[in-house]
């Protein structure tokens, strides 16, 4: 019973991936838990929202996919719980939509033509198969085409 939720799971599971964890201490019969005696429910005082996460993450080692509000959330949970390797996997899924959002930002024609008019242009990784950039240069268009061809190669 976590947070007015109720989870069912196994030792085994709370215990076996992280046995370093607060978690894995609270039921390896280290520690005195608020256990009820009728049903053998366990409360455990903290916010039960993203402790299906958890629960998957000690199961399966996978990070779920989530906005950057609940991924603050369940890192809070995790720290709490002492999960390295979900903290961890949290600041990795963080770091990678980083990137990914400044990588992901597509060129507009204005850029191609930027880039096409400037001193020396690099454009790793980009593909550019398939477009038809001639009517990107007004005027001297073999001048323009050369100098592009150079400067991607």
């Amino acid at each position: 019973h976590l947070g007015g939720k109720k989870f069912c799971t196994t030792r085994g599971t709370l215990t076996q991936r992280e046995p370093d964890s607060m978690l894995a201490a609270m039921f390896s019969g280290r520690h005195t838990i608020c256990q009820d005696p009728n049903t053998g429910y366990v409360f455990v005082d903290r916010d039960g929202k993203h402790f299906r996460h958890i629960l998957n993450w000690l199961r399966d080692g996978e990070v779920p996919i989530l906005k950057d509000h609940e991924y603050s959330e369940l890192l809070r949970e995790a720290e709490y719980f002492q999960l390295l390797g979900l903290i961890d996997g949290i600041k990795t899924s963080l770091i990678k939509r980083k990137v990914d959002e400044e990588m992901g930002t597509e060129l507009t024609r204005i850029d191609i033509i930027k880039c096409i008019q400037s001193e020396k242009v690099r454009l790793r990784g980009v593909n550019l198969s398939g477009l038809d950039l001639s009517k990107l240069c007004p005027g001297d268009r073999e001048k323009h085409t050369t100098k592009a061809k150079e400067n991607i190669e």
